[in-house]
């Protein structure tokens, strides 16, 4: 849940000092930051701060930053994720954002651009308001990040919560795949119609909708939620 009383704090999981005029610049604009220099100390320093929104260095002098991303969502911190990567490769991309990254920068990085994106992911943790979404027995609650279907929680990661928060929100109608990935992953991670594919598999998974009845796929568009799903409790997570 994200605190609009407090200035946003920051997690900088990043040993690179070629990081330090971000840490400079996110404190001159009011934010609060926290570092941690290896991925040992990511998990314990995040239960501590309850960060808004992490940065994470995909390569740490302890280990793989994919590795500490999932030691993050293991121990439920589920701030947006930020990668950071010294190399422009399209597989490490791919990696990052199928395990539900928010977005990607290649270092080395502008300053300005690094600090738009940290806002625009900022932005997205606030986009939906604080009014409940309804879509047949599923809930939302933009403001704590819960889910419900037929009254029993349904956990979910940080991506799979914001694609169903978009197709709640838009529900009775259809939306492409192309909507989705701007509006979800908004990364260069442009024409992958096969990562929402993928997110959309998980959301049935866990809401339980096995025949399809919730979430509908428009073959050769995109997906429509239904306004008027029926009562299904949701699979075991």
């Amino acid at each position: 849940m994200h605190r609009s009383s407090k200035p946003p704090r920051v997690l900088v999981v990043d040993a690179d000092s070629g990081t330090r005029p971000l840490l400079t610049k996110l404190r001159e604009l009011g934010f609060e930051v926290y570092v941690a220099g290896l991925g040992e100390d990511a998990v314990p320093a995040g239960l501590t701060v309850r960060p808004d929104l992490v940065v994470l260095d995909v390569f740490l002098p302890d280990g793989d930053g994919f590795e500490t991303y999932g030691a993050l969502r293991a121990a439920g911190i589920d701030a947006p994720v930020l990668f950071l990567t010294a190399h422009d490769r399209t597989e490490a991309k791919v990696r990052g954002l199928m395990l539900g990254a928010d977005d990607y920068v290649t270092k080395p990085f502008e300053l300005e651009e690094l600090v738009a994106r940290v806002h625009v992911l900022l932005r997205r943790g606030r986009a939906l308001d604080c009014r409940l979404l309804r879509a047949g027995d599923v809930t939302l609650d933009p403001a704590t990040r819960e889910v419900w279907r037929d009254g029993r929680e349904v956990t979910l990661s940080c991506r799979e919560f914001d694609l169903l928060g978009f197709l709640m929100d838009n529900a009775g109608q259809v939306v492409t795949k192309a909507q989705i990935l701007d509006r979800v992953w908004r990364s260069e991670f442009h024409g992958e119609s096969g990562v929402v594919e993928t997110y959309v598999y998980y959301l049935r998974r866990k809401l339980g909708d096995r025949d399809q009845s919730l979430i509908r796929t428009v073959r050769g568009v995109g997906y429509l939620m239904a306004r008027d799903a029926g009562h299904r409790a949701p699979s075991a997570q």
